[in-house]
This record gives C-alpha cells, sequence and structure tokens, in this order.
C-alpha cells in the first residue's frame, strides 16, 4: 500500500513534482509520509504523521533549491503510525524509502545493533539505511554499498536511496514490489506506480527485480543483478487513465492476478510480534474472542468462498466451531445465538448490502462482531465492534482475485491469534505457522510462471460449454471459486463440487464433453482419495485438467492436461492451487472477446438487495 516517488530535474519543480506525485498516490492508503532534497550537499528529511495536508503544510514556507528528492507514503507494517517511522529513514549521511518486507531484518538488526548502530525507529526499513551507510564507510561506493547491503537481505522491496556522499544522485532497485521510471526531456522520475508520475511522460520503463537503477541529472543507468549494463524497453502508455492504471497489462483482472504476492505481503505487514510467536491485529480487541464458542462468518460471492476456506482454518487452528452463511440467506433466518457467538462480516467493499445488513442483524441479535474488509472507511467497517483491513490495494477487475487471497490469508492470520488467546497451540507451533503465511508471496510468485502455460492450454479448452471444479478439504472452496471466475467472465456453465459428493450425482454429467478441472495438491491431507475420484471420471471418458504439486503423477491420456504448482503447506494451500484457475479463466474469457473486467450484469460493488 506504500507509495515511492522520487525525481531529478529542475530545481524550480523539485517540491512541487514530488507533491503532487505523492498527492496521486493517496488512493493506495497510507498513514504517514515524508521527503528528502539534498540542499547544499547535505540531506533535508521533513517527515509527518496522518494526511498529507500535515507534510505539506511544513512544506510550505520551504524554499527548495535541490534538482532531486525522494519521497513516501507509508502504511504502517513495523512499527506503529507516527513520524519517528515514517520513511525516509535516516542512517548517517544514507535516506532511504522502501516498499515491502525485509524477512531477516531481526537477524540483521542484531548484527547492526552489535557493530554499534542505534536504532531510532521500529521499522525494517532503517535496517536498509544503517547497511548501506556502514558498507560506504568502508569506502564502497553508493552504488556498491547498495549492492552489498540487498546481498544480505531477504523479503520484498522496492527501494528509493540518497546520499550525503553522493549528493547529485538517486539509486533505486526492487524484488517482488514494483518500480517503475521515465523521463520527459531534462527531468527523470521514479515512482512504485503509474499514475503517481502519469502527468510527466508517456513512456515508462519496469525495472525488474534486482535491477539497479542510477538516475542523475546527465540520465538513467541500469544494471542487472550481475551488474552488467542493461536496456529495458520503454512501455508507451496512453493518456488515458484507465489505461495507463493497468501498467502495461491488457486487462484489470490479469494485473491483479499478478499484483497477488504484494498483496498478501500488503496483508501481512506489521502483523506478526517482533518474536514471530503471534500474530497482531491490531483494531480487534482480544477482549472480544477470549469467550467464543463459536464463529458465524456470513459473506457473498467471492468472499464467501474465502470465509468457507477460513472456516477450515479456524477449526483446525483454533478449534472453534464455525458455521458459513451466505449473507442474503442470514439475514432473514431465525439465528440461534448467545453470548459467546462471534459474527464475521466480510466483503472487499465494504459496502455489499447483505452482508451489511447481516452484520446489523448480528449486532441486534447482541453478537460481538469482526468485519473483514479492503476499505477501511466502509460501512461495515464503521458498524462492526473490530476490523481486519485486507490491504490488497483498490481491485478494479469485477471479478475478484487479490481480494480473495487476502481475504484467505486474513482469516488465516485471525486463526493463529484466536489459538493462541486461547492457548490452543504454543508458541512453536505459532511460530510454524507464522513462517508458513511468509512463505506465500514467494509460492504465488512462483505459480504466477504458469501464465503461457495456462495461456497455451486454454486454447484447447475454450469451445466447451460447460465445466466441473472438484476439491476437497480446504482446496473445495477453491473448486467453488474457480467455478465462479470462469462463469463470471467466459459466461461458460462451470460447477464447483466436494469431490466426495460426485457419486452423489454430478457423475452422470461426465462425458467426453465435460472437463474436470481437480484441485489437487499432493500436501493436502485427502490428496490419495482424489486420486481415485480422478480415475472415476477417466473410466467415463471425461477430459482432465489437474492442478497438482505432485511432478511425478502421470496422466494416462493425451487429452488431459496437468498443471504443477509448487509444494505448499497444506493450510495455506488455496492461495497457491487457486491462481492458475484464475489464470485458465482469464485466458478462456479473452480467447472468447468477452469483457473481462466488465462482465454483463454483474458490478464490482453489490450496493442493493
Amino acid at each position: 500500500m506504500c507509495g515511492i516517488v522520487g525525481y531529478v530535474g529542475s530545481p524550480r519543480r523539485t517540491k512541487d513534482v514530488l507533491c503532487e506525485s505523492l498527492r496521486r498516490l493517496e488512493y493506495r492508503g497510507y498513514d504517514s509520509s515524508g521527503i528528502c532534497f539534498v540542499e547544499n550537499g547535505r540531506s533535508r528529511v521533513i517527515k509527518s504523521g496522518g494526511k498529507l495536508e500535515n507534510l505539506f503544510s511544513k512544506l510550505k514556507d520551504c524554499e527548495v533549491t535541490s534538482s532531486l528528492g525522494i519521497a513516501h507514503t507509508r502504511w504502517a507494517t513495523h512499527g506503529d503510525p507516527s513520524e519517528q517511522n515514517a520513511h525516509p529513514q535516516v542512517s548517517g549521511p544514507v535516506s532511504v524509502v522502501h516498499n515491502g518486507i525485509i524477512e531477516n531484518y531481526l537477524e540483521l538488526k542484531k548484527e547492526l545493533v552489535a557493530a554499534g548502530y542505534e536504532f531510532l525507529s521500529d521499522t525494517d526499513t532503517e535496517v536498509i539505511s544503517h547497511l548501506i551507510c556502514d558498507f560506504t564507510e568502508k569506502g564502497n561506493s553508493l552504488l556498491e554499498s547498495a549492492r552489498k547491503a540487498f546481498d544480505k537481505i531477504e523479503g520484498s522491496y522496492a527501494v528509493a536511496i540518497m546520499s550525503d556522499t553522493e549528493p547529485g544522485k538517486i539509486i533505486a532497485t526492487r524484488r517482488f514490489s514494483p518500480l517503475i521510471i521515465a523521463r520527459n526531456a531534462a527531468e527523470f522520475f521514479l515512482a512504485s506506480d503509474i499514475p503517481a508520475i502519469l502527468p510527466y511522460s508517456r513512456e515508462f520503463i519496469f525495472l525488474e527485480d534486482h535491477d539497479f537503477v542510477v538516475i542523475t541529472e546527465d540520465g538513467i543507468s541500469i544494471t542487472d543483478a550481475t551488474g552488467e549494463v542493461v536496456n529495458r524497453t520503454p512501455t508507451v502508455v496512453d493518456w488515458d487513465p484507465s489505461v495507463a492504471e493497468k501498467s502495461g497489462y491488457r486487462h484489470y483482472m490479469l494485473k491483479e492476478i499478478f499484483e497477488q504476492p504484494r498483496a498478501i505481503l500488503d496483508t501481512l505487514r506489521g502483523r506478526f510480534t517482533g518474536d514471530m510467536e503471534n500474530v497482531v491485529l491490531e483494531d480487534v480487541d482480544p477482549s472480544l474472542l477470549r469467550k467464543t464458542q463459536r464463529v458465524i462468518i456470513a459473506a457473498c460471492g467471492t468472499s464467501y468462498h474465502a470465509s468457507l476456506i477460513g472456516k477450515y482454518m479456524i477449526e483446525e487452528v483454533a478449534g472453534v466451531s464455525t458455521q458459513v452463511e451466505l449473507a442474503s440467506e442470514f439475514r432473514y433466518r431465525n439465528i440461534v445465538t448467545g453470548p459467546d457467538v462471534l459474527f464475521m462480516a466480510v466483503s472487499q467493499s465494504g459496502e455489499t448490502a447483505d452482508t451489511s445488513e447481516a452484520l446489523i442483524k448480528a449486532k441486534k441479535l447482541g453478537m460481538n462482531s469482526v468485519g473483514v474488509t479492503n476499505v477501511s472507511l466502509s460501512k461495515i467497517s464503521r458498524e462492526s465492534d473490530c476490523v481486519i483491513t485486507t490491504k490488497a490495494g483498490p481491485e478494479i477487475g469485477v471479478a475478484s482475485t487479490k481480494s480473495f487471497t487476502a481475504q484467505v490469508m486474513v482469516f488465516y492470520l485471525f486463526s493463529i491469534y484466536l489459538a493462541v488467546l486461547r492457548k490452543a497451540i504454543d508458541s512453536n507451533r505459532a511460530k510454524e505457522l507464522i513462517a508458513d503465511a511468509i512463505s506465500v508471496s514467494k509460492l504465488q510468485q512462483k505459480t504466477l510462471e504458469l501464465d503461457e502455460k495456462l495461456k497455451d492450454l486454454s486454447k484447447d479448452f475454450h469451445s466447451y460449454k460447460n465445466f466441473i471444479y472438484m476439491g476437497r478439504g480446504i482446496n473445495y472452496p477453491v473448486a467453488l471459486e474457480s467455478a465462479l471466475k470462469l462463469k463470471e467472465v467466459s459466461y461458460i456453465h462451470a460447477e464447483g463440487y466436494a469431490a466426495g459428493e460426485m457419486k452423489h450425482g454430478p457423475i452422470a454429467l461426465i462425458d467426453r464433453n465435460m472437463p474436470v478441472v481437480f484441485i489437487a495438491p499432493e500436501e493436502d491431507i485427502y490428496y490419495r482419495k482424489l486420486l481415485g475420484n480422478f480415475q472415476e471420471v477417466k473410466a467415463r471418458g471425461g477430459r482432465i485438467i489437474f492442478i497438482t504439486s505432485d511432478e511425478d503423477f502421470q496422466l494416462p491420456d493425451e487429452r488431459d492436461r496437468k498443471i504443477v504448482i509448487p509444494k505448499s503447506p497444506y493450510l495455506v494451500s488455496p492461495m497457491v492451487s487457486v491462481i492458475p484457475a484464475q489464470f485458465l479463466a482469464y485466458h478462456v474469457a479473452n480467447i472468447l472477446g468477452t469483457d473481462v473486467d466488465q462482465p454483463r450484469n454483474l458490478a464490482k460493488v453489490v450496493t442493493v438487495e
């Protein structure tokens, strides 16, 4: 959710360009901001908590003669929202702004403290500035110091760096978090998202993982992970903002599928204790949860499927009985409740009419409530006793993708939080579960490499009129969600089933004209049973797409296809196994020529019954 901007150009424009670029990133959400100029060879850092107006007020009478600067909007991750924790984070002459999570910051912090560095913030970002400062003090150039620092750093990052030691340049690098550069005559721009610098250029260069860019008044130089100079081809972006914001992707849906690793990282940020023994849910009152003996979750559509996965997680990890209700049904039923029941309302927008009305009913019945939403000031956020935000960023495509996996991650975090609160698991088990959560973004990144394979596969399957999706256990709801995605964007009839129910009806539909998609990670505790279901489908001539982490599984029929996903821990596997199904829905729809981002009859936010 954080935003980065940088500028090299005219001293008369530096302040205005950076401030306007920050303003154009407000939609991403933030809680503090900061800016850094170099004046007379020395860095000048100005930071503020709260809204950008607080920062701009400090800058109002500030005369800037610098020809370059970096700026940042921060959504709290490690450390609370405060001016102290705002970026840039400074160490000696080095100033750093950073999006992402440094996974090994505790180990690095321990080393740096032992070396005599004093930490003045609670952020993981301060590790970066201290590391770079340490290497520059050993005689390395700023670029070489940055390279050496990031050789030691594990995690995701988009970073911009300035230093008094080399005052005429900005250095930037990225891994898993987006970073773009652009130029306009003698001006050069850096940003984490196109809208920030859209008014200034039509050509953008999308940096690749481990690229290092040096920006000075003389131009831009990019080197890759090996230190070799590389040329990255600029992408020309039309001035239509709705096109530009797609970051070069053809559709929002595809862009948002690829944004899932970042959405997961944003959802995780700041939500672990320093010793990684528990989850921190900043807006949840533990006193509302200690007596919880039953959880009721209400949601619609994709959020309903995420909630079904949440049921498996809460019951497995915390040992609390959980039921999931369609919000449109819940609001009209006579509900059996009690003082020990916790109600959870789940909605990406926080404005879904049926879900918000279900929440109001639950409150009237005396239930404590937790809202799960992507919009912190939404109706459900306001009406709930507590709120857990997904922090997935704006989702424009009607067919939800990144908000689904972000909601699933919220349920995973909630199940750990509740389990520790109830003493259902010990600290070692909590650490294991948290480590699995942190692994998800990397697993998703690897799974995204299947895009071209799914694009090719879709060419063989787009002409079918019906699909069946099957899964078991925690991946059964993934089958439901996968079928929904295909229906939403391609208008092909598809149904999801619990594979164990196949013999109770759906098996009658199986023939050579019925593709069956199995959601079958090998680590699924029901994997062997799914193999039995596979054989039942083959015996009746069905054509199969087998999504699995079992590389050794052999398909008996050349008409079938196997999609191999990374192995992942069972409880987090839905956040990985759903991605190939999202790609399949997208590419089939694209071949058929439907309106992928705005499917007929559908709206992004359903605010009517």
